[in-house]
């Protein structure tokens, strides 16, 4: 059943998204804005000027649609692995250079419809005027995506993409790597791992990841606000000279800590559902 993985990833990357959506906000804001002087100066200003809701700005849209992408990711993953394996027994071991591979692969597959989500998703979530105050650019999802393909046209809708292929393509292979790895410390030989051992690996997977990704997630939300109320720049490149020249070599380590908080329960979470659903799926 090759499309079981994908059912498997598109449910559990939505109830993923949903734990660390507020986190992800704070960390958003913090590495695109320069009004923050810190978290809690982030978590503070965003409760007192915006309340609870504001922690969830720009969550509706992809918490349907990043579902698709992790979807993909998943999916793109479990058969790529498969392929390389010649296996498609889940209890067996596979290779640890085939699971970067495959990793790697599914972190390629889900670019196209990541890139637009992401997009979407850093734009609602660096709206931080009051809702009282001046009117917002974007009234929503759709509304945004209207706006975006009106000024920049389509191509306005992969804005910082190439910052996001490289983020995601290595990132991904170190995402699949430390959770098969921590998954066989944590399980006897021969056996699937149980709830705790997949906890456990998808929590680590995930702090191994975002520790990784960090400093390419950075170009990567700054490349997307470029010209819609962030500085603009020209490419990777660009960004990286001038966030570098201004900031200095700690602006490539913004939201490292919010990444590694978010980063464990989400995961867990994320890789807890997914195998859950694997194996009801497939009893």
């Amino acid at each position: 059943m090759p499309f079981v993985e994908f059912i498997a990833g598109w449910v559990s990357g939505a109830i993923g998204l949903v734990v660390g959506h507020p986190l992800d906000t704070v960390k958003v804001r913090l590495q695109t804005q320069s009004i923050y002087s810190g978290i809690y100066d982030c978590m503070l200003k965003t409760y007192t000027h915006e309340g609870f809701h504001g922690f969830f700005k720009g969550m509706a849209f992809p918490v349907l649609s990043i579902a698709a992408s992790n979807a993909v990711s998943f999916g793109s993953y479990s058969n790529a692995l498969d392929y390389l394996t010649q296996s498609h027994h889940r209890t067996s071991q596979p290779p640890l250079t085939a699971v970067f591979v495959a990793g790697c692969f599914s972190g390629a597959s889900q670019l196209l419809v990541a890139a637009p989500i992401d997009l979407v998703k850093v734009r609602l979530q660096n709206q931080t005027e009051k809702r009282s105050g001046i009117r917002m650019k974007y009234r929503g999802p759709t509304h945004c995506v209207t706006v975006i393909l009106r000024e920049d046209g389509l191509r306005g809708l992969f804005r910082g993409f190439w910052a996001l292929a490289l983020r995601d393509i290595p990132c991904f292979g170190l995402y699949f790597l430390p959770y098969e790895l921590t998954c066989r410390m944590l399980s006897e030989k021969g056996k699937q791992p149980g709830m705790f051992a997949v906890l456990m690996a998808g929590g680590v997977a995930g702090v191994v990841t975002w520790s990784c990704a960090t400093p390419m997630d950075v170009m990567k939300a700054r490349l997307q606000m470029s010209g819609a109320g962030g500085r603009v720049y020209n490419g990777v490149l660009h960004c990286i000279t001038v966030s570098v020249r201004e900031e200095g070599i700690r602006v490539f380590f913004k939201g490292l800590l919010l990444n590694g908080v978010r980063a464990f329960p989400v995961n867990a979470v994320t890789f807890l559902c997914f195998e859950m659903i694997m194996r009801a799926m497939m009893d």
